[in-house]
C-alpha cells in the first residue's frame, strides 16, 4: 500500500500543474498537431483519389478559424494569484462538438458520395482548434499582464 500512497501523492501534487495555461495549452497545440497529421494523411489520399482538392483546404480551414476565435471566449479561465498563474477548466461544449465533428466525419468518410464532406468537416476541425488555441493564448496573455504575473 505504501506504493499505492505514494503514487496517489504525487498525481495529487500533480493536478494542480494540470489546470494551469502552460500545461493546458501545449496539451491543446500537441493535440491539434495530432489532428494535423492525421487530417493531412486522409487529405492527402482523397486529393490523390480526385474527391477533393488542394486549392479547397486552406479556404475550408480558415472559414472556420473564427469559430474558434468565439469558442475560445467561453473557456473557463481565472487568474490564481497564489500560484501567479492561469487556470483554465475544461469547456464541455468544445468538447462535444470536436467528438460529434470527428463521428460524422468518420461516417461521411464511408459513403463514398460524401467524401467532400468527411474532407470538408477535417478542415473545420484543425480551424476550429486552430483559432481557439490561438485565442486561448490571447486571453492567457492578457490575464496574465492584467494580473502582473508577467514582467
Amino acid at each position: 500500500m505504501d506504493k499505492v500512497d505514494r503514487i496517489l501523492s504525487l498525481l495529487n501534487s500533480f493536478r494542480p500543474e494540470m489546470k494551469k495555461s502552460r500545461f493546458k495549452i501545449w496539451l491543446r497545440a500537441f493535440l491539434l498537431v495530432q489532428f494535423s497529421g492525421m487530417f493531412t494523411f486522409f487529405l492527402y489520399r482523397d486529393i490523390s483519389n480526385g474527391y477533393f482538392f488542394w486549392r479547397w483546404v486552406t479556404p475550408a480551414l480558415l472559414l472556420f478559424v473564427p469559430i474558434g476565435f468565439l469558442l475560445s471566449r467561453i473557456v473557463p479561465m481565472q487568474a490564481n494569484k497564489d500560484a501567479k498563474a492561469v487556470t483554465l477548466s475544461i469547456d464541455r461544449i468544445y468538447l462535444v462538438l470536436i467528438w460529434v465533428l470527428v463521428i460524422i466525419k468518420v461516417v461521411t468518410g464511408q459513403i463514398p458520395s460524401l467524401i467532400i464532406i468527411a474532407d470538408v468537416i477535417m478542415c473545420a476541425i484543425i480551424g476550429i482548434m486552430s483559432g481557439r488555441l490561438s485565442g486561448i493564448c490571447i486571453r492567457v496573455r492578457h490575464l496574465k499582464i492584467q494580473n502582473g504575473f508577467l514582467v
